[in-house]
C-alpha cells in the first residue's frame, strides 16, 4: 500500500512525543505529515519553531488553501480547526471547538479521511481527552492505519485508551516503535533506501 499521508494528534505531553518522533525522520522522508497538536489560543507557534530546529524535514504552520506536498509537517495553528479537501488542499476554520479544542484533532482525522481514503495513515498520541478517538475510527473504517501510542508509555493515557476503545486499531505501540513502523512505510512507498 502506498500512503499519501499521514495525521497525528497529541495533547497532554505532545512536546516530549514530537521530540521523539520527529527529529528522527529523516531529511528524505516523502509522506507528508499533518499535525493537530492542542495548544492555547494565543500561543505565538514557538513550540513548533524549537521543533523545528531539531528536525530533518520542513516543519511549517499550515497556511489556508495550500497544497499538501511531501516531505512536510504541517502544523494547525493555534485557534484554528484544519481541515483537508478533497483537493488535498488545507482549509482552516473558527468554527465551534470540538471535544473542548479548537484546533481538534477529530476534525483534522475526519476531513482527511474523507481525502485520502484507504491511502492514510492516523496516529493517536499522548493526551488527557477523547479528541481523535472518532476520527482515527474513521480513518479504520475507510480502510486507513490506524495506529495509537500504548497508554502505558504516554505521559497522558486518556486519549491513546479512548482510540482504543473505540477500536480497532492495526498498531499499539512505543514513539520509537512508531518511528521505526514510519520511516518503513516511507521506504516501502519510495522503494528506495535512504542514505
Amino acid at each position: 500500500m502506498n500512503y499519501e499521508a499521514i495525521v497525528m494528534g497529541v495533547s497532554a505531553g505532545g512536546m516530549n512525543a514530537m521530540k521523539t518522533i520527529l527529529p528522527s525522520l529523516p531529511s528524505e522522508y516523502g509522506i507528508p505529515l499533518i499535525l493537530v497538536q492542542h495548544i492555547g489560543p494565543r500561543s505565538d507557534g514557538t513550540w513548533f519553531r524549537i521543533l523545528g530546529d531539531l528536525c530533518n524535514i520542513r516543519i511549517k504552520e499550515a497556511e489556508e488553501k495550500e497544497k499538501i506536498e511531501p516531505g512536510t509537517v504541517y502544523v494547525a495553528p493555534p485557534n484554528y480547526h484544519l481541515l483537508i479537501e478533497r483537493d488535498k488542499t488545507v482549509s482552516l476554520s473558527v468554527t465551534e471547538r470540538v471535544n473542548f479544542s479548537r484546533p481538534s484533532i477529530d476534525v483534522l482525522f475526519e476531513s482527511a479521511s474523507d481525502a485520502y481514503g484507504d491511502r492514510l495513515i492516523g496516529i493517536v498520541l499522548t493526551g488527557a481527552n477523547s479528541d481523535g478517538a472518532k476520527g482515527l475510527k474513521k480513518i479504520k473504517e475507510n480502510g486507513g492505519l490506524a495506529i495509537v501510542q500504548d497508554p502505558l508509555c504516554s505521559e497522558a493515557s486518556l486519549m491513546p485508551e479512548s482510540a482504543i476503545r473505540a477500536g480497532p486499531v492495526d498498531h499499539i505501540l512505543s514513539l520509537e516503535k512508531i518511528t521505526e513502523l514510519l520511516i518503513r512505510l516511507d521506504l516501502n512507498n519510495t522503494d528506495r533506501g535512504y542514505t
